[in-house]
């Protein structure tokens, strides 16, 4: 026989599973984010290449060495130094409590900064992603900053971060990933081996740290009240009972998050969360369940609980019930549970605090049968810290796959509404009032419909757009007009990619010929913006200024009667009487020596009102100040579900409610922000929207709702049996009397007047009628923020 009588094979070796990982990063390749007016430090060797990126453009760098024994050594990077490093002292001289940690790593390396020489490169003209590279030529410790100092209200030199790449000369094993640096002095420092599991005693207030040390690796925890085991009793944490108790698949960080035991007594609260995802409904792997997909013999996490828990009065069992960190479950539309790879990455961790005095244990999950440890088993490091130290509630968020995790912030205002409310809730990274226990969200509502409020909106990301080319950018990335923006002057708009789904929207403001503030929802907005510039070769900079510029909004009938009294401008800049909508004015708190303060006539309430911005060194005098002077107007503080009642009936939408990247202005309702006939010049997604409007398929409706059930977010609308929509936001409306919502629906059943049925239950079980009305449901003319 000859070749051609057999079968054609595909010739060759078996090709790898192609998988792309944004973010994660090549063996031997270290990532290290420092933040705008921020530094950071880390542990060089001999040959290893440091690469220093420029992030957003314009932030100066400094580099300041020091070699094994914690001695300034400007040679180890073989770069001759140019500065005394007093970017980073002035920066250390502040007492940012941001900074804390980098002050920890300096005094546990004993690394004196008092006569250290820097090396400093990049100015206020570096582009975005400009990169300078150093070898380091001997071992040691770099110190990288980016320092920087206040913005000014109406300028732009805002500090941004910079980016370091290491390339190590010795590529490092897997599982031998550095652990990051304690939060704090640690009580226990505790290496839980791959495939074993350790026990310890926490003290009631202390905290705990469990850290995934290399990436990808599960580890189950479990604690009992040490109270009862001494009286015969193991009450193990219970995630049942949580989540009834909780009313939360998943328990987060936050002012109630806490795990039970079936007494229901709170054992543990969670403090911070750097990876997100975390299994909430399975037990620690048991032998069974090895035994019946063919590995009988399998060690697993519950054995090696009972062998931890041997001597602690602990009775052994089959299967644990556990909080399993950084195991990735969730329930699929047909309700079978599955799991994946972790979402942790080398050095995320779940800190937790101790509500009594516990007893623990950890486990590093030896299952190598399914991706759930991500087919490489590695170690859990576990650190203790004593009560005395204070942790802010935090979880972590990244803006894009390669981008530093940032936890959740207080904003420079946070204090101000503290002293009038503890419930605070997460909003994209910062801590904001929910709701005020003295008023209420239905009190606070009638305070913005009828007098007047002020509530927290710092949350809002800020960017500075600057250069000659910065005007010609954001008429391309922006749907309104920019060339007809004057200065002083505000707009909003839609920002969409090229099949037309929206970025994000946002108002623009006009400081001078070339600058620009483009202020919106999400961090994405200014990463897109950068990428757009780079691609067509544009000199513009595109830099965040969110820490540098926070907000409140004083909104109501008797906000500007308010805001008259206190807000004080130069002869060059509209007076609050003067400001018109959509317009904004500099000036100070008070007088020509005030605080200096931006003021918008803006909103999003439906109501007159303002929004006032100042750096996040003045804004106690700047709450207290609009305070004062609103009391006899009847000022109250707003939180967010006063905000969602009052923006619902305003028909002003929220991302991931009204729009997405699957949504264009059209279907969001605010086709308004895309002068398709007006505007000349091409933008990105002209193309596409101009198909979208010529054949809609779908369209944002106001609906009247016959009775008083509550109706919720995603439930589905139908006509018939068939679902031709889907509710986007609902409320009760104290003003109007009646359930309200908005809801995108099919083209075809979008006209004034058609009846329409939303499904509760399975959505045919239960139907609520309702009618298509136009929207907004409140002023839909805008006759109150224009008065």
């Amino acid at each position: 026989m000859t070749i051609a009588d057999y079968p054609a094979v595909t010739m060759g070796p078996p090709k790898p599973s192609l998988i792309l990982q944004p973010g994660l990063l090549m063996p031997g390749m270290e990532r290290y984010h420092v933040p705008g007016a921020g530094a950071a430090l880390f542990e060089i060797e001999a040959g290893d290449r440091i690469a220093i990126r420029n992030l957003e453009g314009g932030q100066p760098c400094e580099l300041v060495a020091f070699d094994a024994a914690g001695r300034a050594d400007p040679g180890i990077l073989g770069a001759r130094t140019n500065s005394d490093a007093s970017g980073l002292k002035d920066l250390l001289a502040t007492g940012d409590d941001s900074l804390q940690k980098f002050r920890l790593g300096l005094a546990r390396r004993k690394l004196d900064l008092g006569r250290a020489e820097a090396v400093r490169f990049f100015d206020a003209t570096t582009p975005a992603g400009k990169e300078e590279s150093f070898v380091a030529s001997r071992d040691g410790t770099l110190v990288v900053a980016a320092p920087g100092g206040p913005m000014a209200v109406d300028g732009h030199d805002t500090s941004t971060p910079l980016v370091v790449m290491v390339k190590r000369a010795t590529v490092r094993k897997a599982g031998k990933s550095d652990l990051p640096d304690p939060l704090a002095d640690p009580v226990l420092d505790l290496r839980i081996k791959s495939r074993t599991a350790e026990s310890y005693f926490v003290k009631a207030g202390d905290y705990i740290q469990i850290i995934d040390v290399d990436g990808r690796q599960c580890t189950d925890f479990q604690c009992f009240s040490a109270r009862k085991l001494d009286k015969g009793r193991d009450l193990a944490l219970d995630v049942t009972a949580t989540r009834s108790l909780m009313g939360h698949a998943y328990p987060m960080p936050g002012l109630h998050a806490k795990y039970y035991d079936q007494d229901f007594e709170p054992l543990v609260e969670v403090i911070q969360d750097t990876c997100g995802r975390h299994d909430a409904f399975a037990l620690a792997c048991y032998a069974k369940y090895y035994d019946d997909i063919g590995y009988p013999g399998h060690i697993n996490c519950s054995e090696n609980f009972n062998g931890a828990l041997a001597d602690r009065g602990v009775t052994p069992r089959a299967g644990w019930m556990a909080a399993n960190f950084f195991f990735n479950t969730g329930i699929d539309a047909h309700g079978v549970m599955y799991s994946d790879e972790p979402w942790s990455r080398p050095g995320d961790y779940v800190l937790l605090r101790a509500l009594t005095d516990i007893v623990c244990v950890s486990s590093a999950c030896p299952d190598d049968t399914t991706p759930s440890n991500g087919w490489n088993l590695t170690d859990i490091h576990v650190r203790t810290y004593s009560g005395q130290n204070k942790f802010s509630r935090a979880v972590a968020r990244r803006m894009t796959p390669d981008a530093e995790p940032k936890m959740t912030r207080e904003t420079a205002f946070h204090s101000s509404f503290a002293k009038h409310t503890r419930n605070f809730i997460e909003y994209k990274g910062y801590w904001l009032p929910n709701e005020f226990a003295k008023e209420g969200p239905i009190e606070e509502y009638w305070a913005c419909r009828e007098k007047a409020v002020v509530m927290d909106l710092s949350a809002l990301r800020k960017f500075e757009v600057t250069g000659p080319d910065s005007e010609a950018l954001m008429q391309y990335t922006l749907t309104r007009d920019v060339k007809k923006l004057g200065v002083g002057q505000v707009v909003y708009t839609a920002m969409c990619y090229e099949h037309g789904g929206m970025v994000d929207d946002g108002t623009l403001l006009r400081l001078g010929k070339d600058n620009f503030r483009w202020i919106c929802g999400d961090d994405y907005s200014g990463v897109w913006l950068r990428e757009v510039a780079e691609k067509l070769g544009l000199k513009v900079l595109v830099r965040s200024s969110t820490d540098q510029m926070h907000n409140i909004a004083v909104q109501g009938p008797n906000s500007r009667d308010i805001l008259k009294q206190i807000v004080w401008t130069p002869p060059h800049q509209p007076s609050l009487a003067e400001l018109e909508w959509f317009r904004f004015t500099i000036g100070r708190i008070g007088d020509a020596q005030g605080v200096p303060i931006v003021v918008s006539r803006t909103g999003y309430t439906g109501e007159l009102g303002y929004e006032v911005w100042c750096h996040p060194r003045d804004a106690e005098k700047v709450f207290d100040a609009v305070w004062e002077a609103g009391q006899p107007h009847g000022l109250k503080p707003m939180g967010f579900a006063a905000l969602d009642m009052v923006r619902i009936e305003a028909g002003l939408i929220f991302a991931n409610y009204e729009f997405s990247d699957q949504t264009d202005p059209f279907e969001a309702g605010i086709g308004f922000t895309v002068p398709l006939k007006t505007k000349t010049d091409d933008f990105i997604g002209r193309e596409a929207l101009i198909r979208r409007k010529e054949h809609p398929i779908h369209k944002l409706v106001g609906l009247d709702i016959d009775g008083n059930v509550a109706v919720g977010h995603g439930d589905c609308v139908h006509i018939g049996r068939a679902q031709i929509g889907v509710v986007t936001s609902s409320m009760r409306s104290p003003i109007l009397k009646k359930n309200i919502a908005l809801a995108r629906v099919d083209a075809t059943h979008a006209n004034v007047g058609t009846e329409v049925e939303i499904g509760k239950l399975d959505g045919h079980q239960k139907r609520l009628p309702a009618r298509i009305v136009p929207f907004a449901h409140y002023d839909p003319q805008k006759t109150r923020p224009r008065s």
